[in-house]
């Protein structure tokens, strides 16, 4: 992909996104998903700690984990990670983990 392509698509991803917070210095990176028949569910944080699909929304919203925008589809709000040209890096690059509380 050209630098016009790749522009054209980063440009394509951010207008997909709803919102994009401002991050804390302190925020949390998201370092796995959980999944629940194959769809997120929730997020890993970089503390280790583990939060649902909303509570990661929320508190992206409030400045706590960065590197992502709020985006939506059929009603339902999820985080994205903001396009900076560098797949490696996006959420569906990472690693899936299993929901230790034994909650489902």
């Amino acid at each position: 992909m050209d630098k016009k392509e790749s522009a054209f698509a980063s440009a394509l991803a951010m207008s997909a996104l709803d919102d994009i917070p401002t991050a804390n210095d302190n925020a949390k990176n998201i370092v796995a998903l959980l999944k629940e028949q194959g769809r997120v569910s929730g997020y890993q944080l970089s503390d280790g700690q583990v939060v649902s699909k909303e509570e990661g929304v929320a508190m992206a919203r409030n400045g706590e984990i960065k590197d992502v925008g709020i985006a939506h589809r059929k009603g339902s709000e999820y985080l994205k990670s903001i396009p900076d040209g560098t797949e490696d890096n996006n959420l569906s690059h990472l690693p899936t983990v299993s929901d230790k509380s034994g909650e489902s």
